[in-house]
């Protein structure tokens, strides 16, 4: 999902090569070999992840063979051959929520689920391997071509008059086409280290179903909050997984949008909207 927009969006600035599960296991160190030595980049962002929170739960190893281990690999390869400016896209899930503001990047992390822990794992693999490269947490990720909460919500409500979703659990929605731009605005300012990147805005699941389905125009569907015990997933969630995005606008000048102007536009944009 990420990767389709990152080709899309930057497509236009640089010179692009995106290498997908065909061609690249990134779990195995030598088809990272292999790929990136016949491909010899100037740069690699990697936005390739497990994502399946409550899946990781029971398939921790997979999750880490391919947050922690695969991210590891291809900042080693990187470092092997010299290239410079490293990408990695972790998650706000390596918090714990226990904070009441937005995170920064220096707060202490402490992840509560499997997926947590496995993307933390990647973080510290890659800044390892690569002590120069650029770390992006975001949150709560949607768009085209992948597994999504909008896309879900869509689903739901379509099958159904009331839908139940989770109202204790704080974070910012961020549109994929929005986060690629900002991984572009953060390359062109020669950013190091640790950024966090979402849209603008707080809310929570169940106010931002809401906004989907007014989008949609989707009369009739009802959305009921529920808390997330109620829920009974698998992984634990952090109740506030906000962060706090003053350092990339320090040095990129830039703001990200309101996650709410993001959600019109991403609507507008697939033919959903009134």
């Amino acid at each position: 999902m990420l990767g389709r927009d990152l080709m899309r969006i930057l497509g236009s600035r640089y010179q692009l090569s995106g290498a997908d599960c065909e061609d690249l296991d990134i779990r195995e160190i030598d088809s990272v070999r292999a790929c990136m030595g016949m491909r010899k980049p100037e740069a690699v962002i990697n936005a390739a992840a497990y994502t399946d929170v409550d899946g990781a739960e029971s398939n921790e190893a997979l999750a880490h063979d391919v947050n922690a281990k695969g991210a590891g690999n291809l900042a080693k390869v990187a470092a092997e051959m010299g290239i410079k400016r490293f990408v990695h896209v972790s998650t706000d899930y390596v918090f714990n929520g226990d904070k009441t503001e937005p995170y920064t990047e220096d707060d202490p992390v402490g992840p509560l689920s499997a997926y947590g822990r496995s993307k933390l794992g990647g973080e510290k693999s890659v800044l390892e391997a690569c002590s120069d490269a650029l770390i992006v947490r975001t949150a709560w990720l949607y768009g085209r071509g992948g597994k999504n909460f909008v896309e879900t919500i869509l689903r739901l409500a379509s099958e159904r008059e009331r839908l139940t979703v989770v109202d204790d659990q704080r974070g910012s929605p961020t549109w994929a086409a929005h986060l690629a731009d900002g991984i572009g605005k953060l390359l062109d300012a020669d950013a190091k280290g640790i950024f966090h990147l979402t849209n603008s805005g707080a809310t929570t699941w169940c106010r931002f179903a809401m906004k989907i389905i007014e989008l949609a125009g989707m009369k009739g569907v009802r959305v009921d909050p529920i808390t997330s015990e109620q829920l009974e997933r698998p992984a634990k969630r952090p109740k506030n997984s906000v962060l706090d995005g003053s350092k990339y606008r320090k040095i990129t000048g830039s703001n990200m949008p309101h996650w709410e102007n993001a959600l019109e536009k991403y609507m507008a944009e697939r033919g959903k909207s009134v």
